[in-house]
C-alpha cells in the first residue's frame, strides 16, 4: 500500500503520540523518568502527554516535528539546542548522569526520532534525520547529536550510515525499567548537512509504500 506523508510541526493535540513514540524510542528512559513522576499505576502515556503539552522548555511539543497521513501521526523528530551546562550542575541522579554528562553543549540534540512499528523501512526516518540537518542548520548549530545505547545495534548502525561517529560514551546505570541491562551510553554527532537535494521543501507531500 502507498500513502502519501508529510512533515509538520507538532500542535498541543498531539501530544499522546509524542509521549507514545517516546515510549518506543528511549528503549525505557522516557518510562523511568516518567514513572518517578506519576502515581503507581498511572498510565505513563498520559503522564507524558502533559510533559509535552508544556510551552516554552526543551521537552515540549514545540520541539517536535511530526510524520503525518492526513490527520494519522506516522512518526516524530524532537530536537533541540544543548545549552552550555556549569560544572557545579550535576545531575544527581545516578540513572540519568551518564546522559547528562555526554550532553554535546552547542549542538542540536535529538533526543528521539522514532516511527510507530507498521512504518518502519519506507524512508520516513530518513526524511526526519534529514530534517535534524536541516533545524540545525536553520538554528546556525555546527553539528547534530544524539546518545544511543550502544547494545541497540540496529539503531547504532542507522546513524553511522548517515554519518553520525561516536564522540563519547558512558556505562549505563542498569535499572528495570531499561531495555539493555549492559554496554556503554554513546553519544553521536555529526557536522550539520542536508541529505539529498536542498531546495526540497520538508512539508511538501511524500508518498511511502507500506
Amino acid at each position: 500500500m502507498t500513502i502519501s506523508f508529510a512533515l509538520r510541526p507538532a500542535r498541543p493535540e498531539d501530544c499522546k503520540d509524542i509521549a507514545k513514540l517516546f515510549l518506543i524510542s528511549s528503549d525505557g528512559l522516557a518510562e523511568y523518568i516518567w514513572s518517578g513522576l506519576a502515581e503507581p499505576g498511572a498510565d505513563l502515556a498520559e503522564v507524558g502527554a502533559q510533559r509535552y503539552a508544556r510551552a516554552g522548555v526543551p521537552f515540549s511539543y514545540e520541539k517536535c516535528l511530526l510524520a503525518v497521513s492526513g490527520e494519522e501521526v506516522l512518526g516524530m523528530l524532537h530536537s533541540f539546542p544543548i545549552p552550555s551546562r556549569d560544572e557545579e550542575d550535576v545531575e544527581e541522579d545516578p540513572v540519568l548522569r551518564p546522559y547528562a554528562e555526554l550532553e554535546d553543549a552547542g549542538s542540536l540534540y535529538v533526543s528521539a526520532v522514532a516511527l510507530y512499528p507498521q512504518y518502519r523501512g519506507n524512508g520516513i526516518g530518513t526524511l526526519l534525520l534529514a530534517a535534524a540537518d536541516e533545524e540545525a542548520r536553520r538554528q546556525e548549530l555546527p553539528r547534530v547529536s544524539l546518545i544511543c545505547f550502544e547494545k541497540n545495534e540496529g539503531a547504532m548502525r542507522l546513524y553511522r550510515r548517515f554519518g553520525y561517529r561516536e564522540v563519547d560514551r558512558r556505562p549505563l546505570v542498569p535499572h528495570p525499567c531499561l531495555h539493555y541491562d549492559e554496554g556503554d551510553a554513546v553519544l553521536l554527532a555529526k557536522d550539520a548537512q542536508v541529505f539529498g537535494q536542498q531546495e526540497t521543501d520538508p512539508m511538501s507531500p511524500r508518498l511511502a509504500t507500506l
